[in-house]
């Protein structure tokens, strides 16, 4: 072993797994999370999400009592916040199936030790983002009623199938449905796991329960395997068709600024992009305070970095081929949104996206930054900072500025546009903190295979 720690083959190809670990400690050191107090970070955090939920809950129920005039929405800026906010928790969802599904296919084994966190994270974005349409409504009780296909005694009133906001509950729905049941079946061995560790009579009743009578056969690995990829094979197609859909709220518009067909691959690669700054900002901060660096390595982390480099070009392709677009068709009104996004009344909006979007992945290039904790850690903050950015120039620009001077306008939220986006962070958080606490944050049985494959491939080296 001492051999192989000074082969340079490993320097350029690092272990996934580090520090030796065995199969018992790998179990031992997942479980022993969900088993033991949390640390006194854990409670820190639990003490800004809840209040920040509350506040959410709070602003929900002045909405649902005054009606969405107490947004920001004006005229000619129909859609604000409510919209911009939808759309970049949605792009935060995705980089969760992307690791589990896509990755899983091409079969990529860096994934195992950060898919488990990134599907929960997926989850619990989609359910940040629904609140937003359903409230949008002004009456959320009678949602259901006109947003799903359900039978009514008025036969001729039927939802607009041909609307692209009715195309968004059907994918968005689908996609939370199949992400689900992807991030459940995953955890079956592992609730398995933690029911024969378990000796308190409770736990083990409810994991009982959830691991569906799972022994671990070659049966059931059998069909387990199955199963895990038909959901894969099911959920890639998802990645790219959910956020292509909700780019169609726009492009199937004839709005200048809108109205043009590089959204559905551009916002899709902002999707991933803004999703995988989001998995480095939660997975650095987990394996630090539960000190699981030998499991969630750096090259993991790094392997994320390449990955936000990689679609952090394509996003700033995409802005500049909007400005292409806009010069080669010679409309003028196309040419006008674009220069009044650079130098316009929201000129701040727009660099903002361009330097946090463009210019700060372009450090990812240089193997000692995107191996640095501190410098990813902040740079994804940044991105996500750029991608919020990046939906809000879209929307409010296009529309603050209309075709005759005497529509313009100006968008500015009010305390409960802000209330809500930020209770939405707080709901997020408070959810992803309790996964954390009651279920493994990381997929043990797949660590094992990659620990498993690892061995092997050091035997072989040796020999």
């Amino acid at each position: 072993m001492a051999d192989l720690a000074m082969d340079p083959r490993m320097e350029l190809n690092p272990p996934l797994v580090t520090g030796g670990a065995t199969y018992a400690e790998v179990t031992e050191t997942i479980s022993a999370i969900t088993e033991n107090p949390p640390p006194k970070q854990w409670y820190w955090a639990m003490g800004v999400a809840i209040p920040l939920a509350l506040m959410l809950f709070g602003c929900l129920a002045y909405l649902v009592i005054n009606g969405i005039g107490v947004w920001g929405n004006n005229s000619p800026v129909g859609w604000g916040w409510d919209i911009t906010n939808f759309v970049w928790w949605i792009g935060i969802g995705h980089a969760g199936t992307l690791i589990s599904a896509i990755l899983f296919l091409f079969r990529q084994k860096w994934r195992t030790s950060i898919n488990r966190a990134a599907e929960a994270m997926t989850l619990f974005a989609v359910a940040c983002a629904m609140i937003y349409p359903l409230f949008h409504t002004g009456r959320p009780w009678r949602a259901a009623y006109w947003l799903f296909p359900m039978p009514n005694e008025a036969l001729n009133m039927w939802q607009n199938f041909r609307s692209p906001l009715m195309w968004d509950v059907f994918a968005v729905s689908t996609y939370a449905t199949v992400s689900a049941l992807f991030w459940f079946v995953g955890l079956v061995p592992d609730l398995a796991t933690l029911r024969d560790r378990t000796t308190n009579p409770i736990r083990r009743t409810v994991f009982g329960l959830l691991s569906l009578g799972w022994r671990g056969s070659a049966t059931q690995w059998r069909h387990y395997e199955l199963a895990y990829l038909i959901l894969a094979g099911l959920s890639t197609p998802l990645v790219l068709s959910v956020h292509s859909i909700v780019s169609f709220d726009f492009a199937t518009s004839v709005l200048p600024g809108w109205h043009t067909t590089i959204f559905p691959p551009y916002f899709v690669a902002g999707a991933v992009f803004s999703g995988f700054a989001m998995v480095i900002t939660l997975m650095v901060l987990a394996r630090w305070v539960y000190n699981l660096q030998h499991l969630i390595t750096i090259k993991h982390l790094e392997n994320m970095c390449k990955v936000i480099l990689a679609t952090g070009t394509i996003v700033g392709f995409a802005y500049a081929t909007e400005f292409f677009i806009a010069w080669y068709s010679a409309n003028q009104y196309e040419r006008f949104i674009f220069m009044n996004r650079l130098f316009g009344p929201y000129w701040w909006a727009y660099w903002t996206m361009v330097s946090c979007n463009v210019i700060a992945p372009q450090f990812f290039w240089f193997k000692k930054l995107r191996t640095s904790i501190p410098v990813m850690f902040v740079l994804a903050i940044f991105i996500n900072i750029g991608m919020w950015f990046e939906r809000f120039v879209i929307i409010a620009t296009s529309l603050h500025r209309d075709f005759l001077p005497s529509s313009w306008g100006y968008f500015q939220p009010t305390w409960v546009d802000i209330g809500t986006f930020v209770g939405t962070m707080g709901l997020f958080l408070t959810l992803f903190l309790l996964f954390l606490r009651f279920l493994p944050m990381i997929a043990i049985s797949e660590v094992k295979g990659v620990l498993h494959h690892q061995i092997n491939s050091q035997k072989g080296g040796s020999h």
